[in-house]
């Protein structure tokens, strides 16, 4: 593997149950591949002690203040990040570090952006009924307006160029960042590649996703980064 930077920006908000064991394992992980890394985790004004048990790894921490929601903590953490190739995973355990490697190998063969997906190949997936079929509708829509097949544009499992983000604005502020990327990124002519990944079921809490206001959003999203 060729000798390049890596920064993995990981948003947070009220993980305090599984941030620390992601950092643990994205440094495990990391530390396998034997390249440089910065691992950067944006706290989105939680309430619990996600910040404080982040602070304990090697790990960059900021912090947005207040909860400002994780399109802003990514953009917020792509700022800081100093990496030739970015990585963005969730904090809530479901990811698994060690398919990193998986995401950014293509990144050396041709591709641009590399998106993990729950959708292909055999492994794990959790997603409710009503989140595929929003899923597959957003998938379906970004399919028909940019002629590239996407099997799922909602993944946060993700790696890409420095240059991709340089490209182009993002402006999204929640959820419909992964959206935003990828069809900005479609538009402006980089080569996209899915990937299949596990995705585990989170095991404390619930997501934050509101399904309605959020896939609303993305939606608008969608056809914003199409057509503007």
């Amino acid at each position: 593997m060729q000798q390049f930077v890596v920064s993995i920006v990981i948003p947070a908000y009220n993980e305090e149950k599984t941030i620390g064991n992601v950092i643990s394992e994205t440094i495990l992980a990391m530390d396998g591949l034997g390249v440089p890394y910065e691992i950067i985790v944006v706290d989105d004004g939680s309430t619990d002690e996600t910040k404080m048990i982040a602070s304990r790894y090697k790990a960059m921490v900021l912090s947005n203040g207040r909860n400002r929601g994780k399109g802003y903590a990514l953009r917020k953490g792509f700022k800081h990040a100093q990496g030739d190739v970015i990585v963005t995973m969730d904090a809530d355990g479901s990811h698994k570090p060690k398919e990193i490697s998986d995401l950014i190998n293509p990144l050396f063969n041709g591709v641009d952006i590399t998106a993990g997906s729950r959708f292909l190949g055999h492994g794990k997936q959790s997603i409710t009924k009503l989140n595929r079929f929003g899923n597959f509708m957003f998938n379906t829509t970004i399919t028909v307006l940019t002629g590239k097949r996407v099997t799922d544009s909602q993944s946060g499992f993700r790696a890409f160029k420095r240059e991709v983000l340089e490209s182009f604005n993002l402006e999204s502020l929640g959820y419909s960042i992964e959206t935003e990327i990828t069809v900005k990124g479609l538009k402006n002519g980089f080569v996209f590649q899915e990937k299949p990944i596990t995705c585990e079921k989170r095991k404390y809490d619930v997501s934050k996703l509101r399904t309605f206001a959020d896939g609303k959003k993305i939606l608008k999203t969608i056809l914003k980064s199409k057509f503007v």
